[in-house]
């Protein structure tokens, strides 16, 4: 306990000295005042862990060097001691941020019992500024790996729009890194100390999803046996992020419709609207534009929606940012995977580079973390690669080392496009373990077109290995 500091401010000088004599035998480190200008003067030079303070004091009170500390420190855990106890008092106490409220006379027992618990609330409060602290830094503009011109205009974009509360709509493909560019906009916002709540629209069953975005009353439905808080509400003050945008079902795009027109709506089975303040960001890897088009996406939600629009590039379009990225990788897996790897061959980094990456830099950051806790020490090769990244499969210009030879008959097109859309099908299914709404993300389509061309063919997920052959 010795690292804990306490400062206790007390007029009368016998009570000041019993309480330092108290808590210096239970292994604190106490400084004492007799007034409040001593008080804050001490609290400026010195951290103070927990203030125990007496309310009435000749130049001041004990409530206002507690509101004093706070701005100094914010994770000071007060303890208000008064010989004029009242419910008004403490009321007063609790609202200035004060712990816990001791009426004198009081027990030593009681003091020491007390200052106990407020020392492990500190900790808890200061390991809480910590992670946010952390998580801040987390998500620093300095994150955005890369010098590519689409990284620093990315960069930019961010600088300019985060501490506005306009709607944004991120587009791009699936790991590109929008959830990471929605956090940015968050923490480096004005709204950055309340809350950021994500919501997955496309893996929330949809007779869930309403209850989850706007919450739902006791007894609304079967099953809702208490009163629960939706993610608009919790995330009152702050931001929401709505992932997957895309996959809204009709009757939701008309509810989200009014929440971002009015910023209001009501519970599941209930009849009080509520109105929050929330700031709203949206992504997708969808092509809106189409949905609305083919009547998937109404056109009033998305205008909502396309207040400030950015889309993220695909890792293909920067390639100069690999090497980057490749390094930033590594250093963080050495780091939690308490590996040794010292860097990338030159070999190994040009078919990096020449890799199409068609799941973005979640793909690179996954296929470095594999070779990282396979090599773990040493130096990258060529041969530690994966071997779709040494064939360079999927990259644009492969398609050149290949031969496309035609019979004197000729092919017939429609059978030919006909079973290379099934490899591609087949393929997204088997990566997204049989799940159809993430194969559907893979092909950027709609679940439910997928669902339509599976029926359509006449296959489904299980029976992979029947089409495989």
């Amino acid at each position: 306990m010795g690292s804990v500091s306490i400062l206790v401010v007390e007029n009368e000088e016998g009570i000041r000295n019993l309480l330092h004599t108290v808590l210096t035998t239970e292994g604190y480190r106490v400084t004492v005042a007799e007034n409040g200008d001593d008080a804050i003067r001490f609290a400026q030079d010195m951290a103070v862990d927990v203030l125990l303070t007496d309310l009435k004091l000749p130049d001041t009170n004990g409530l206002t060097i507690l509101e004093q500390m706070l701005r100094i420190d914010p994770t000071v855990t007060g303890i208000v001691m008064t010989g004029h106890g009242t419910i008004d008092t403490a009321v007063r106490a609790m609202k200035s941020g004060a712990f816990e409220f001791i009426t004198k006379p009081f027990e030593v027992v009681q003091v020491t019992e007390i200052v106990k618990k407020a020392v492990q609330a500190q900790s808890v409060k200061r390991h809480g500024q910590s992670m946010k602290k952390s998580v801040r830094d987390q998500y620093r503009l300095e994150r955005l790996i890369g010098t590519s011109s689409q990284i620093r205009d990315l960069v930019e974009f961010v600088e300019k729009v985060a501490d506005t509360d306009s709607t944004v709509l991120i587009q791009g493909e699936s790991g590109t890194g929008k959830e990471m560019v929605a956090r940015m906009l968050h923490f480096n916002s004005l709204r950055k100390a309340r809350p950021l709540v994500p919501v997955n629209c496309g893996a929330i069953p949809e007779n869930l999803l309403e209850s989850e975005l706007f919450g739902h009353e006791r007894g609304a439905f079967t099953g809702a046996l208490h009163t629960r808080l939706g993610r608009f509400e919790l995330a009152n003050g702050g931001t929401i992020f709505l992932d997957e945008i895309g996959e809204l079902s009709p009757s939701l795009q008309v509810k989200l419709l009014r929440v971002l027109q009015e910023r209001s709506f009501e519970r599941v089975g209930g009849t009080k609207t509520i109105h929050v303040d929330v700031r709203v960001l949206a992504a997708t890897n969808q092509d809106l534009e189409r949905a609305v088009q083919d009547k998937r996406f109404r056109q009033d939600l998305y205008y909502r929606l396309h207040v400030i629009p950015v889309t993220i590039p695909p890792l293909r379009e920067r390639c100069e940012d690999i090497p980057d990225l490749v390094r930033h990788f590594v250093a963080v897996f050495n780091r939690t995977k308490h590996t040794t790897i010292e860097s990338c061959s030159p070999d190994a980094m040009t078919r990096l580079t020449e890799y199409a990456w068609p799941g973005n830099v979640r793909e690179l950051e996954h296929m470095i973390e594999r070779v990282v806790v396979l090599k773990k020490t040493g130096r990258i090769e060529a041969s530690d690669l994966p071997e779709r990244v040494l064939q360079r499969t999927g990259h644009p210009e492969a398609s050149k080392d290949q031969f496309i030879r035609f019979s004197d008959q000729g092919v017939n097109l429609s059978r030919e496009l006909e079973q290379f859309e099934n490899r591609l099908i087949v393929e997204a299914l088997r990566q997204a373990n049989g799940i159809t709404s993430k194969a559907a993300q893979l092909l950027q389509l709609n679940r439910t077109t997928l669902v339509e061309k599976l029926k359509r063919k006449g296959f489904a997920p299980k029976s992979l290995n029947c089409i495989a052959g």
